[in-house]
């Protein structure tokens, strides 16, 4: 890309990295000082009334930084990348009509990827041929499952955890529909589009201090309620089958509910669960080009780490062509509870 490839094309920030990390509040700071909005890059976020378990923004900060891209659809409702990326785009461009800079925040490596660097047009989704999947999964069990991906489509399943169904469904769900691994079609794309002049922040930290806060973070989603509103979800009609339950939290609660494990064991897969989703979610990031990581210290104030991530914005920023977009920067940012992170 040349110098005046990426003057011509309209900047966008992005804030990710694994969760129970930080970007939240560090964005919320930095969303202040460049006088912005939030685009989240969350597939939990998306879905009305699973706040709790999927960490989403309180009413006090949607009020003081204006959220986008959360409670777009009830969790029975189907929704994907392809989805969000219109959503997202959307968004977007309505910030640089109004001279305002995107701060895209969140964790899910895929939407991220889409945003920035396009997306294959795979096939739509065949919901008789997935259900017809769902049933040989039910009865096969997720081990045989995964075999059979790994013999269709192995560089897809290398990249895949033999219990990430959905992913394992979609991508055999590919292949039968077009005879061709999931691999090739994404080795044939490529990633190569480049829709934005982009600033991709990634915060990285010591792995068993990471850990440390995601067991911090479990334990605060119960003490807010995450086990009633498992309860009020499954009351409502959302089966324990459908995506968005089976999301980190839900699962386990559900679980817990169905008299599968006592309430200790569920906790105990959670914070387990968490950890590990984490690790992949840093494998992905670790192999995205053009990332700028801040290795965060354990003892780091939310507020220095927004201070660094606000520094590299306005350096992002000053190189642009024109200055309307430091106008409504400032120098500092403002944290509200410096040693919080969300």
């Amino acid at each position: 890309m040349t110098k005046e490839d990426g003057q011509t094309r309209s900047p966008v920030i992005a804030i990710i990295g694994p969760t129970a990390i930080g970007k939240s509040h560090v964005a919320l700071a930095v969303a202040k000082a460049l006088g912005t909005e939030i685009l989240t890059a969350d597939s939990t976020q998306v879905y009305r009334g699973m706040d709790i378990g999927t960490d989403k923004p309180t009413q006090a900060e949607q009020a003081a930084v204006p959220h986008r891209l959360i409670d777009l659809v009830d969790p029975h409702h189907p929704f994907n990348v392809g989805e969000y990326q219109r959503h997202a785009h959307n968004e977007i461009a309505r910030l640089h009509r109004a001279g305002r800079i995107p701060l895209v925040v969140g964790g899910t490596g895929l939407y991220i990827r889409a945003l920035f660097r396009g997306l294959r047009a795979g096939p739509p989704t065949d919901w008789d041929l997935r259900h017809q999947l769902n049933i040989e999964a039910q009865k096969k069990g997720r081990e045989m499952i995964y075999r059979e991906l790994v013999e269709a489509d192995p560089k897809t399943a290398h990249h895949l955890h033999p219990h990430d169904q959905i992913k394992v469904l979609r991508a055999l769900e590919v292949f039968r529909q077009t005879g061709t691994p999931l691999s090739d079609q994404h080795e044939h794309h490529g990633f190569r589009e480049r829709p934005y002049h982009s600033l991709l922040i990634g915060l990285t930290m010591d792995r068993m201090a990471l850990y440390q806060r995601i067991e911090q973070r479990v334990e605060v989603e119960l003490a807010k309620g995450l086990l009633k509103e498992t309860q009020q979800l499954l009351a409502c009609g959302y089966h324990r089958q459908l995506v968005s339950m089976k999301s980190l939290g839900y699962r386990q609660m559900s679980a817990y509910l169905a008299e599968e494990c006592d309430f200790e064991e569920a906790v105990r897969l959670l914070k387990r669960d968490t950890r590990h989703f984490a690790k992949r979610q840093m494998t992905w990031f670790k192999k995205e080009p053009d990332i700028v990581w801040i290795d965060v210290q354990e003892d780091e104030t939310a507020e220095s780490v927004s201070a660094r991530v606000l520094q590299l914005s306005q350096q992002f920023l000053a190189k642009r062509p024109s200055s309307m977009w430091m106008k409504t920067t400032t120098s500092t940012p403002v944290v509200d509870g410096a040693n919080h992170y969300a």
